[in-house]
This record gives C-alpha cells, sequence and structure tokens, in this order.
C-alpha cells in the first residue's frame, strides 16, 4: 500500500492544473486556513517572470489554500518543484483548520529567505511583484476551490509586476 502526506497549498499549486504537471496523484481533500501566517513576495522565480509567494509568521493574520492528499512517492517532486534542493523554499509541517473544524497536520513550504518587513501586499514595490500570469494563477486556484470570497477579494489586490515575457511553467495565460 502506498502511504500518502497532506499538503497545503497557498500560491500556484492552488490551482488544479498546475499541481498535476509535476505530482499527478494529487487529490484535493479540502480547503483550510493556516492562522498565524500572512502572505508575502519576495524571491524572485525566473520560471515565473516575478516574485513567488511565501508565508511569513505573523500573529492574527490567516492564509487560505488547498489542502491536497498525494502519494508519498510525489514527495522529491514536490520538492524539486519548490526549489527544496536549491534552497528557495524548506518543508515544514503546520496545522491547517478546515471550514468544519477538523484540523489537519500539512506539509506546507516557506521561502528560505522571508521579507523583514510587513507592508500591505497591495503597496508592494516592483521588484517583490508577481508576475501576471502567477497571480492569474493563484486566483484561479482560489475561484476554482471556492476560497471565501473575502479571501479571493483580498488575492485581487495584489499588484503584478506587468511582466510580458516568456514563462517557463508548462502553463500559458490562456491555459490558467
Amino acid at each position: 500500500m502506498c502511504k500518502k502526506f497532506l499538503y497545503f497549498a497557498y500560491g500556484s499549486n492552488m490551482l488544479m492544473k498546475r499541481i498535476h504537471i509535476n505530482n499527478p496523484t494529487a487529490v484535493r481533500k479540502d480547503i483550510g486556513i493556516l492562522k498565524n501566517f500572512r502572505l508575502d513576495f519576495l524571491t524572485h522565480s525566473k520560471r515565473w517572470g516575478g516574485c513567488s509567494a511565501t508565508i511569513v509568521p505573523t500573529e492574527r493574520y490567516n492564509v487560505w489554500g488547498v489542502i491536497w492528499e498525494l502519494h508519498e512517492h510525489n514527495l522529491p517532486t514536490l520538492d524539486c518543484q519548490e526549489g527544496v534542493a536549491d534552497k528557495v523554499y524548506f518543508p515544514l509541517m503546520v496545522e491547517v483548520e478546515t471550514p468544519n473544524g477538523n484540523v489537519l497536520n500539512c506539509r506546507v513550504y516557506q521561502q528560505c529567505n522571508n521579507p523583514d518587513d510587513h507592508m500591505k501586499l497591495r503597496l508592494l514595490p516592483s521588484h517583490r511583484r508577481p508576475s501576471p500570469l502567477y497571480i492569474e494563477t493563484i486566483l484561479k486556484g482560489a475561484q476554482e476551490n471556492q476560497l471565501p470570497c473575502d479571501y479571493i477579494k483580498f488575492l485581487e489586490t495584489i499588484p503584478h509586476n506587468e511582466y510580458n515575457g516568456e514563462y517557463d511553467i508548462g502553463l500559458s495565460l490562456k491555459e490558467v
């Protein structure tokens, strides 16, 4: 029998089409909220043409996302996708609460370097902004999984960097 693990996605991997590119065993289990963390952007991703999302421990903030169940043999592909070997992200285990109150222990990824300052995402300087495709992928994943409307509205306020070059992620803006 194949062992499985739970993974909490808060960025592009919320979109089913995106997570299945490298992790075909992913099955959506639920949505959930990660308490006392905030969503932020810092490290530039060549693949995405802008900064990718991270979570930063911050009291009284919350991050919504999707809880996926994956076969253990997808752990290396997920780590590779998140740049663990390149020290872009590191994995950690967190407690995620589902809308019905269940608390699940999930793997999540946090950037190795996180912003020291805490600014409103809508005021992000251009060098810390995600690309249009990246933010659109996050939004589509949030909508596809019916995250709370107020959280989707929050995501819609995040400015992008207006990048219009090529992407190396297996999806185009048309496919998102």
